[in-house]
């Protein structure tokens, strides 16, 4: 991943993570379930990811709740050896992000930054992806606030509680 984000190949990366969140709605090849998170492993090219859906959303328009139609909404840890992707840190909103647009994230107080691009959002470094994942071992909930492409804002609230034991056996699994 590292490579990935030097060279700013945010369009690539975000292929890649597709393809994770794709097998994890459609994958069968659930391994674990550590409390409110869960860990799926994949073959060809081996990947292996720790991933939660949130247990709150509210999505406001002009200061008002509104309902919207959303798609999944994820966040997950991420390896993939093949790609070197030792904890790679990613968010989909189930919408478009805003253009240019950032995710906050608040992870028991805590607040960290994260990249769009379509779909996706993640950390701009793998040593923020290493901050925000020691952050989410000792937190108890990771608040991600965007605004889509339309100007809704969102906020999901995951909760953290099995987060530790989903992605160390993610990384035992892939080898990290």
């Amino acid at each position: 991943m590292q490579m990935f984000k030097m060279i700013g190949c945010a369009a690539g990366f975000a292929a890649m993570m597709a393809t994770g969140a794709s097998a994890q709605s459609q994958s069968t090849n659930q391994v674990a379930a550590k409390t409110d998170w869960s860990v799926f492993v994949e073959s060809n090219p081996t990947e292996c990811w720790g991933v939660s859906t949130p247990k709150e959303t509210v999505n406001t328009k002009d200061g008002r709740v509104v309902a919207v139609n959303r798609g999944q909404i994820l966040l997950m840890v991420f390896y993939r050896p093949s790609a070197g992707a030792k904890g790679q840190v990613a968010f989909t909103g189930g919408y478009p992000f805003a253009s240019g647009s950032t995710v906050s994230v608040d992870i028991s107080g805590r607040k960290f930054e994260l990249f769009t691009e379509g779909q996706w959002a993640w950390p701009a470094t793998t040593g923020d992806d290493a901050k925000i994942i020691a952050a989410m071992k000792r937190g108890a909930s990771a608040i991600l606030s965007a605004r889509s492409g339309r100007g809704t804002n969102t906020k999901d609230t995951f909760s953290l509680l099995g987060f530790t034991a989903a992605v160390e056996d993610a990384a035992k699994r892939c080898g990290g």
